[in-house]
């Protein structure tokens, strides 16, 4: 993924910073490991006595999830998992869902939006992008998401279906074109699970833009 990078900041923000933040919001994606703040907490803390499930990644979501909005998508094998408990960045636990699916292929507009420590990061992606899929040698990539669907309209059956959703993604993996995706979502991972160690396949295509703003 390429993104062009746009700074708009409304107060002055020391050059360093700023590229320091755009390059770390750069870094998160190419992980596929997204970290953000929106006000209030989405989950509360789960019990110490809960099993906690380690993202596989060096680092930790923030306690802050993102807000994850795409107009029209298509979901390949879509499993899910109920009552997920994640370690955050501050130390604290969150009991949340665990999306697994081998392709999300965003048709049309998603947009992703971050608020912390006095400025706003947008990361959008106008037409079309995809996460996950299929490497040149034909083995499927893998997308994990951790985090709500609020919202989701199935194609075909009906909106506000993401109870319906989560209760069949538990027992048989499904495919399917949705719309109106609204999601608080605390990290995603996207990997080659098959890439040998010369593979140049990149499961991440996201074309669009990343914007920081200061108030």
């Amino acid at each position: 993924m390429t993104p062009a990078k746009a700074v708009t900041p409304a107060k002055a923000v020391t050059p360093v910073r700023a590229r320091h933040r755009v390059l770390a919001v750069a870094a998160v994606l190419l992980v596929a490991v997204a970290t953000a703040v929106v006000p209030g907490r989405a989950g509360q803390a789960a019990p110490n006595a809960a099993a906690v499930t380690p993202l596989g990644v060096p680092f930790l979501p923030s306690p802050y999830p993102l807000d994850v909005r795409i107009d029209s998508l298509v979901a390949v094998s879509l499993s899910v998992q109920m009552g997920v408990v994640i370690r955050l960045s501050d130390g604290s636990q969150v009991t949340t869902n665990k999306y697994t699916f081998s392709k999300l292929k965003i048709s049309k507009h998603m947009s992703v939006t971050q608020r912390a420590d006095g400025h706003t990061l947008t990361i959008d992606v106008p037409n079309d992008g995809q996460l996950g899929g299929y490497d040149s040698a034909g083995k499927a990539e893998t997308t994990v998401m951790w985090g709500t669907i609020d919202n989701i309209c199935v194609l075909l059956i009906a909106c506000h279906v993401q109870e319906l959703l989560n209760f069949f993604g538990q027992i048989i993996p499904l495919t399917s074109g949705a719309t109106n995706f609204r999601g608080t979502i605390y990290a995603i991972r996207t990997t080659d699970d098959h890439a040998a160690l010369n593979s140049t396949d990149n499961p991440v295509h996201l074309p669009g833009t990343i914007t920081v703003t200061s108030p």
